[in-house]
């Protein structure tokens, strides 16, 4: 297996510089930044779906949150905000906010003063009643101010870019938390519907809160962790250079990144951690059975998965500079995933990593792979007379989905545990 592993690494570093040599450095050194965004998200998948065998297909939430985060974190100050009444009426909403889940909170522990049964399920519905409605006569008001006359949004803290991906991974964090307090307690198929559903959630709130995001009208410049390639060039250096140089750097912060948390990861499920998943993943009724808390244990994974998800979200969204609501799609933020991971080889950190590396590069070179055949093809039909090919921009594009179908349906007929497969040593 370890033949294996380094045959089809060496085979993706000749990949990598093919695609190099036709494609060219900049776009390539692009390319590799992304993959290593896509590679940490992969991994936070295979934890919680190799791992876990927890059907997550809320992965473009996760994403949207973390570039969220980072815009709210990394973005200048907006002093029009800030020099308005906006903050003081968001802080009144906030305060109705805590106000409103103190209600709540108040309303599950009737128990504790003879309140049960119907009663209590009839008081803790008027609470959130309660709390919705007073939550809401604060908050809307302040938004509607904010989107007229304080600023149009909010605006960001200005902080270091690396503490927005922080803050995607928390904010991440805590809304998986949320998530799978309710979920994780349905079966397979239901967990993933219901996930599917939650990211929707997410997105419609997101597209809708100008206020917070600028909703569909985006978010840019989001800056970068380390010099932009015009900081090189205002210090005399040329385009293309200062571009690979710049490239380069981001290319090495994601690098240790993602190198930190495949040892991370890879140490704790080496270790009785990662035996207790594997058992709760394998027969989850047997390891019950043994002592262990499942549910806990599956809430657990789901949270740690979700937190690479935030942080790879955050890194891709810093990286092209924009925050755009409306480029979120599921064929590209889960269903690529979900590809990454199967093809790679699920419950293996190595498998993930793979997957995502070599399937980002193929999403990404199959339009233009394409594009090139079809021109060649539409001038050799021009050529004996059957006439152009119509619209090859758009079939071009198109073509990116037949190859990732391709792809999966190859990699399923033969290697079904994917190129990469978990290999679990078994003593006795």
């Amino acid at each position: 297996m370890i033949q294996r592993s380094l045959t089809l690494f060496g085979g993706l570093f000749v990949l990598i510089l093919v695609v190099g040599w036709v494609m060219g450095l900049p776009f390539t050194s692009s390319r590799l930044v992304e993959a290593a965004a896509y590679a940490l998200i992969a991994l936070g998948l295979n934890i919680q779906w190799g791992y876990g065998g927890l059907f997550n297909f809320g992965i473009m939430g996760f994403l949207m949150v973390g570039g969220a985060a980072v815009t709210f974190i990394s973005y200048p100050i907006n002093p029009d905000f800030w020099g308005s009444d906006g903050p003081m009426m968001l802080g009144r909403a906030l305060l109705a906010f805590a106000i409103g889940a103190l209600l709540v909170l108040a309303a599950r522990q009737a128990h504790r003063v003879g309140i049960t049964g119907k009663w209590k399920g009839a008081l803790t519905v008027l609470a959130w009643f309660v709390a919705y409605v007073l939550y809401r006569s604060q908050l809307d008001p302040a938004a509607a101010y904010i989107e007229s006359a304080g600023g149009g949004w909010v605006g960001g803290l200005g902080a270091h870019p690396v503490l927005g991906w922080l803050f995607g991974g928390v904010l991440a964090a805590g809304i998986a938390y949320v998530i799978g307090k309710i979920c994780l307690g349905l079966r397979t198929d239901y967990l993933a519907i219901a996930t599917i559903g939650i990211s929707e959630i997410i997105r419609a709130l997101i597209k809708n809160m100008d206020w917070l995001t600028r909703g569909t009208l985006t978010v840019s410049p989001i800056p970068w962790p380390t010099p932009l390639p015009q900081n090189y060039q205002a210090g005399g250096m040329d385009i293309a250079s200062s571009l690979l140089l710049a490239r380069a750097g981001y290319l090495v912060l994601a690098l240790v990144i993602l190198a930190a948390v495949m040892w991370l990861i890879s140490r704790a499920y080496a270790g009785p951690w990662g035996r207790m998943m594997r058992a709760i993943r394998d027969n989850h009724i047997a390891a019950s059975s043994m002592g262990k808390n499942v549910t806990a244990r599956q809430l657990e994974i789901f949270v740690f998965g979700s937190v690479l998800m935030g942080i790879g979200g955050a890194m891709l969204v810093s990286f092209v500079q924009i925050f755009d609501p409306s480029s979120y799609q599921p064929i590209n933020h889960t269903f690529l995933i979900w590809v990454m991971v199967i093809v790679g080889g699920a419950g293996t950190n190595w498998g993930a990593l793979f997957g995502a590396v070599l399937l980002w590069l193929i999403w990404v070179i199959s339009e233009p792979l394409s594009k090139a055949i079809f021109d060649m093809v539409s001038y050799w039909s021009t050529n004996v007379g059957w006439g152009a090919i119509p619209e090859i921009e758009a079939r071009s594009a198109q073509m990116r989905v037949f190859v990732l179908g391709l792809v999966i349906t190859i990699a399923l007929r033969f290697a079904p545990k994917g190129l990469i497969p978990e290999v679990v040593k078994r003593e006795g």
